[in-house]
């Protein structure tokens, strides 16, 4: 990241009234979890995995909801600690500036890191929902019933097929957590898009709604995005690196402006 670039970007969050954040799996591979679609992404290394990932096959096919849940068993999300990007982002929700922090990811680092205002486009992972009456659980309770010998443990109160409470490919958005996250990108002066390629929708369509609407858009992430021509600075640098410097030195900037000697 270059002198000028970091500038530029610290003093739009210096002075950003309004911030609006979108994360992807980007943030999070430095945490220990794998991205998918990257270099060496969970779908590029291993394909056939994204079968789990669509509510058809796995409605139609026990096999598919019996492998999906030996993945869960495993998922690096148990073990995860939020990372210094998590927690930059943490610092900068108690500035007060921002909006929402729309994550398109499952974890729940962001919450662990001290993020409030998070809004999970995708669901998480952390809880089961059951697909004929939506009774939700703890996912940890249910990986019980899979570790006692249970391969896909059905619904306790009606019977139906369970997954994790997540956004698979061929499901909708919780159609509020959208209509909040469309109502802050277009409310808000700067738009910072972190750790994601921007090639999934609605997610993507937020940061391009943000900037036609007027918002200064900065997009940090070490590979190409689809709005890299629209963004105001685009940063390549390390997540976990360059959060921090940035919300540490615009929070001291900020203060400064206001003669006071705390954000």
């Amino acid at each position: 990241m270059g002198d000028d670039e970091l500038e530029r970007v610290t003093a739009y969050v210096a002075a950003a009234e309004n911030i609006a954040v979108l994360t992807g799996a980007g943030i999070s591979t430095e945490s220990g979890i794998p991205d998918f679609r990257g270099p060496n992404g969970v779908w590029t290394t291993k394909p056939e995995t994204m079968r789990l990932v669509h509510i058809e096959d796995y409605v139609r096919d026990p096999q598919v909801r019996v492998r999906a849940w030996q993945e869960r068993l495993d998922h690096p999300a148990w073990i995860a600690q939020p990372n210094a990007g998590h927690l930059a982002l943490g610092e900068l929700e108690r500035r007060g500036s921002v909006l929402a922090l729309m994550t398109q990811n499952i974890d729940g680092l962001h919450q662990a890191a001290g993020s409030e205002k998070v809004l999970e486009l995708h669901g998480t992972i952390w809880l089961a929902k059951c697909l004929s009456c939506d009774r939700r659980t703890r996912m940890q309770e249910q990986l019980e019933r899979v570790r006692a010998g249970d391969p896909d443990p059905a619904c306790t109160e009606c019977g139906g097929i369970q997954k994790s409470a997540t956004i698979s490919f061929g499901e909708q958005l919780d159609p509020l957590v959208l209509e909040t996250a469309v109502v802050a990108s277009s409310a808000c002066d700067l738009f910072l898009a972190i750790g994601t390629s921007l090639s999934v929708q609605p997610a993507a369509s937020l940061a391009a709604e943000a900037h036609r609407r007027g918002a200064r858009l900065v997009i940090v992430n070490q590979g190409e995005t689809s709005l890299d021509d629209r963004a105001d600075v685009v940063l390549r640098d390390p997540i976990g690196e360059v959060l921090p410097r940035l919300v540490a030195t615009s929070l001291t900037q900020r203060s400064g402006s206001d003669g006071s000697s705390s954000p």
